[in-house]
Order: C-alpha cells, then sequence, then structure tokens
C-alpha cells in the first residue's frame, strides 16, 4: 500500500541527502519510492539490497530494474551484483538496513507529515490493545489507519498481514498512503523483530505501550535479557515522546527505571501501585467489564467485547494512551457511555463460537505460554463443567517454549488435546512431542491426549463435551492455512469448528 501521489525527487538530491557517493557518474534519474523487496518494485523506485539469512538482496537487482528500479542502494557485499544491473548504484558503510527507515521517512515525508502515531510492543496483547485504540478513536469520530498483525487498515479500506511489523519502507508507504487518505491517527503495532531490524526508524510515536514480558522469540535472542533490550528501544526519543507502561509483568517496572522519554504507569493487579489501575466489575461469555482509576481524571466504568481479565487490562491501556495523546477523558467515557463500552472486534482474539444450548466454543491465536495461561484463566472463571483446550505450538520458531506451553495448557485444563499448527519445515511429530512432555510433567495423572491431525483433534474435543463444558482451540485462529514443509494449505479454524458441531448435532 503506497501513496498514489508523491513529489519526485532526484537521485542526486537523495544521495547528497543521506552523503552517499555515487558509484559512477549517472544521468539525472527520479525516485518514486523505495522497497527492500525485489518483487514489490514499481517503476521509480530505489530498490534496497540486504544481506539476508540465505543471500544477499542484491543478488536480486537484476529482477527489481526488470520491474523498474531505476537505483540500486547497497553495501561492500553486494556491489558486484548491483553494478551488474546497469543501473546507478549507492553504497553505505553500514547495512542498509540501519539507515533505510530514515531514507524512506524523507523519501515518503513521513518524517514532516505524519498522522497522530501510537504504538505498542510486549509479548502479548499488542493486537488487542491496537484494535482497542483503534476502535477508541474512530467511537470518538476520528478517521484512522492501522497496522497490527491481524491486519492493515486505512479507514475502511482493509488488506491482509504478513508480519506484525511492515518492513521499514512498506510502514512508511503505509503511513504517507494513510496521510494522503485523510487519516489523523495510525496505530502500529510494534515487534521485537522490528526493533531490532529497524522496520520503525524514522517514525516518532506520540505515546508508545508497554504491555509485557513473558518467554518468546528466544530462538533469535540471547535470553531474555536481550529479548526484553529490543523491547525497550520503542521507549527512547528516537521512536517515542512519551510511554505508558503496564505493570502486570516485572517486566513494566524494569521499562520505567531504564526508558528515556516521560513515562505514567497502569495495573489490573492488586497490590501495584500505578497510576492507573484497572479493576474487574463482571465477566460474561461475551465481554469483560471494567472500572478505569485515576487520581486526577476520575473513573469511567466500561466493557471490552472479548472474555479475559487481560483484556480489560489492555482496554484500559488503549484509554490511558488516549489520554496522554491529549484526548479528554470526559470525552471518552461519554463516547464508552453512548455505545456501551469498546465497540472492537478482534481478529483471533477468543473468538466465540455460537452455540445454542451446546459448550462455549472459542478459537484464539495465542501462542505462548502466557497467552494461554490467561486465556484458559478467562475460560475457567466462566465453565461449570470441564475446560477441553485444542492446542499445539508452530515450526521454525522458539523451540524452548514448547514445554512451558505444554505445562501452562495442561494445568489450566481438563482435557488436553495436542494437535499439529503451523509445522513449516520442521517434523511435526517432535513438535508435538515437546508440548506433551511439558504438558505431562506438569500433570502426570491428566487426560492428556496427541491428535495430529488439526481437523480430527477439534472434533475429538466436540465429541467429548457436554452443554456445560468449553472448548478453546488456541494457536491458529487468525489463519487461513496451515504451513506444512513449505505448502501452504488452506485451512480455517473457524470452518473446521463449525463442521464438527454440525457432525455432533450441536448447530
Amino acid at each position: 500500500m503506497r501513496p498514489s501521489h508523491l513529489s519526485p525527487t532526484t537521485l542526486d538530491a537523495f544521495a547528497a541527502r543521506f552523503r552517499l557517493a555515487l558509484h559512477d557518474e549517472v544521468p539525472p534519474v527520479s525516485l518514486t519510492g523505495i522497497t527492500m523487496n525485489s518483487r514489490a518494485v514499481l517503476p521509480g523506485d530505489l530498490y534496497v539490497g540486504v544481506p539476508g539469512e540465505r543471500f544477499h538482496g542484491a543478488t536480486f537487482s537484476a529482477e527489481a530494474v526488470a520491474r523498474g528500479a531505476v537505483a540500486i542502494l547497497t553495501d561492500a557485499a553486494g556491489l558486484v551484483a548491483a553494478t551488474a544491473s546497469g543501473v546507478p548504484v549507492l553504497v553505505t558503510v553500514e547495512s542498509p538496513r540501519v539507515v533505510v527507515g530514515e531514507m524512506a521517512a524523507w523519501l515518503y515525508q513521513t518524517d514532516r507529515d505524519a498522522p497522530q502515531l501510537f504504538g505498542m510492543t510486549g509479548t502479548n496483547g499488542k493486537t488487542s490493545t491496537a484494535h482497542f485504540l483503534d476502535s477508541i478513536l474512530r467511537q470518538l469520530g476520528r478517521s484512522t489507519g492501522l497496522s497490527s498483525s491481524a491486519e492493515r487498515r486505512i479507514g475502511s479500506e482493509v488488506v491482509a498481514s504478513s508480519m506484525t511489523t511492515p518492513e521499514a519502507p512498506e510502514l512508511h508507504a503505509l503511513i504517507a498512503r494513510m496521510r494522503e487518505a485523510g487519516v489523523n491517527a495510525a496505530i502500529v503495532e510494534v515487534s521485537a523483530h522490528a526493533l531490532t531490524r529497524h522496520r520503525v526508524d524514522g517514525l516518532v510515536f506520540d505515546v508508545a505501550a508497554f504491555t509485557n514480558l513473558s518467554q518468546d522469540h528466544l530462538d533469535d535472542y540471547a535470553g531474555m535479557e536481550d529479548y526484553f533490550a529490543a523491547k525497550l528501544e520503542l521507549f527512547t526519543p528516537a521512536h517515542a515522546r512519551r510511554a505508558v507502561v503496564s505493570l502486570d509483568t516485572p517486566a513494566g517496572s524494569a521499562v520505567v527505571e531504564r526508558t528515556g522519554i516521560p513515562v505514567i504507569t497502569i495495573t489490573s493487579l492488586d497490590g501495584v501501585t500505578a497510576d492507573w489501575t484497572v479493576t474487574i466489575d463482571d465477566e460474561q461469555p461475551s465481554y469483560t467489564a471494567f472500572t478505569l482509576q485515576h487520581d486526577e481524571h476520575g473513573a469511567l466504568s466500561t466493557r471490552v467485547p472479548v472474555i479475559g481479565r487481560h483484556m480489560a487490562a489492555n482496554g484500559g491501556l488503549a484509554i490511558a494512551m488516549l489520554v496522554e495523546s491529549g484526548v479528554a477523558f470526559a470525552a471518552i467515557d461519554a463516547v464508552l457511555q453512548r455505545d456501551g463500552g469498546i465497540t472492537a472486534s478482534l481478529p483471533g482474539r477468543a473468538v466465540q463460537v455460537p452455540v445454542p444450548g451446546g459448550p462455549a466454543v472459542y478459537v484464539d491465536s495465542g501462542h505462548t505460554a502466557q497467552a494461554f495461561a490467561k486465556t484458559l484463566e478467562a475460560v475457567r472463571h466462566l465453565t461449570t463443567g470441564r475446560v477441553i483446550m485444542v492446542a499445539g505450538a508452530n515450526g521454525d520458531r522458539d523451540q524452548s517454549k514448547r514445554p512451558e506451553m505444554g505445562r501452562e495448557a495442561a494445568l489450566g485444563s481438563d482435557l488436553l488435546i495436542v494437535t499439529d499448527h503451523q509445522p513449516r519445515s520442521e517434523d511435526p511429530a517432535v513438535i508435538r512431542e515437546a508440548v506433551l512432555a511439558g504438558a505431562r510433567a506438569a500433570k502426570p495423572a491428566g487426560d492428556i491426549r496427541e491428535v495430529a491431525a488439526p481437523e480430527e483433534a477439534i472434533r475429538v474435543a466436540v465429541r467429548e463435551a457436554t452443554a456445560a463444558d468449553t472448548i478453546l482451540w488456541a494457536g491458529l485462529a487468525e489463519k487461513d492455512y496451515r504451513d506444512v514443509a513449505g505448502v501452504k494449505v488452506p485451512f480455517s479454524v473457524l470452518d473446521e469448528t463449525r463442521a464438527a458441531l454440525a457432525e455432533a448435532g450441536w448447530v
């Protein structure tokens, strides 16, 4: 998604702005875009060839030129391949990834003309906080844009999302497109990878939020301290003006101690002191009601349209972010009272599948131990019978978290069915074995079963369920495919769940 209209800049002006020397003397060239993806090149683009895990991006320079690239930016390692493409070449001393964010900001003019920016990072809760924030802004009459792991949206225009945070050129192009469409507030989920890989460089968020920290992505980071340090980068003057930090995990206090920007705090925990507090008022199968309190601003009572105390905490975090951005607390209270709460639709977050007279059924995208624990806690509170969980882990991702995911799944459920999710290039049986090991170690006498095929796993769960039970299928809810050995196989958790319920006579 790019702006339709952008004033071109000359390659000479671009090179001068970033103190880059052209490799050879070249005729005048106009730039109208920038990308790191050779398959996404449009005529007039500067193609940026960066070192990759398997190939150097400059290897694809000829393909980029064939698609319309008018110049190449790369490093010394990519110079030969880039020069062979026949277009002008700019060479950076450091990795182009380090500087491409600032370059995209300058080219797309997002460094000087962008909507008000909101960002959030944390292991869990980014997507729900982003969607709650987006919903409240729209309820206030604002025109919004959204970049989340669930979707990208400009006003009412929606496109699929393939990663939590796009690469820097795509993100700046998206925000420029938002600006062109009249969007005045943009919400961006910021992953640890995005910060490590400079995807949000060139953006300064008006308000940045920290949700929580738990184990994830240790396949990419040496340990939890490195993972936390990556998250902490968002809370620097280069990236944000002010912060709202949740103290619901110990890492929140560390953010407050180490941040370089003004910060306020929020908590939903008893016995923790913070500027904002979230208190749960009611939990129902379709919503969670809460009160948000601040000594100066007062209190408001509202609800989020999803189960879970953690979801109410994320709703409170979204409201606190808006107040810190300058929105009147009374105005927020008024629209939430008018609309009966936050009206967000959360893709893949504890989505209820209606079963009149039958078991409660939820599908969820949570894929960490903490996410399992929080959602299981929510369904347990609403269940008079058994909690039946269908769960698995993804391949080519942090292997060390799988036993802990199994542990939390077993401890929080009465029947756990371990199945396959996104094995990618890994052997799915090996993934299941790791999850099962954690589950059986935590609950040796528990009812823990292994059903490899997810479509059969949900059918086992449904056949076991009574009207008093709750079924939770966690991990796959927001995807429309399964990645099996590199092949994306069409797959819908909702469709499979409804089919299983129909076969069992529940619907």
